[in-house]
């Protein structure tokens, strides 16, 4: 199968975007990129250190590596909040974007034990309802299509994603 590269994953931070994407780019015999994993290793700092700057200042850095990641024949997996800002919006116009959408409880389960979200320090239910409230229409906005997945295997969602890419 020929598919055109890059392919994007989005989605609330939990919903699966670094595993499918490592599964997927391996399955396509291609590079995976994780943009919050390039911020890290650029910046030498983790994402919980940037936010010390400010979330606005972590935003910038991510519009840079968004676009730099843009730029490969790659998987791209971009960090839960990336679609939500206008700059990134303008970035995926063009490419072929998957939104990974998981349900709640699935989020709050896959989150909950994590300490290096800075979002979700204070909680991890009512930061993913908030978050969905604010970013899931960006997400739909910028979607090729949405891929469900939930507490099933990433091949699965995989699975899914190259169903939905053989009939683009």
């Amino acid at each position: 199968m020929s598919v055109a590269l890059p392919i994007v994953l989005v989605g609330l931070p939990g919903a699966g975007k670094s595993t499918v994407g490592r599964v997927l780019a391996h399955r396509l015999s291609t590079a995976h990129i994780d943009t919050d994993d390039l911020i890290v290793q650029r910046e030498g700092r983790s994402i919980a250190e940037i936010f010390t700057d400010g979330e606005a200042a972590f935003r910038a850095l991510e519009v840079h590596a968004v676009a730099d990641a843009l730029r490969e024949e790659a998987v791209v997996s971009l960090g839960g909040g990336a679609a939500a800002s206008e700059a990134v919006r303008e970035l995926l116009l063009g490419h072929t974007v998957v939104y990974i959408d998981a349900p709640h409880d699935e989020l709050v389960r896959r989150t909950a034990s994590k300490t290096h979200r800075p979002l979700l320090a204070d909680g991890p239910s009512e930061a993913l309802f908030r978050l969905r409230r604010q970013r899931e229409h960006h997400y739909r906005a910028v979607a090729t299509f949405v891929v469900p997945t939930g507490p099933g295997p990433a091949t699965d969602v995989v699975a899914t994603i190259i169903e939905n890419l053989e009939q683009l």
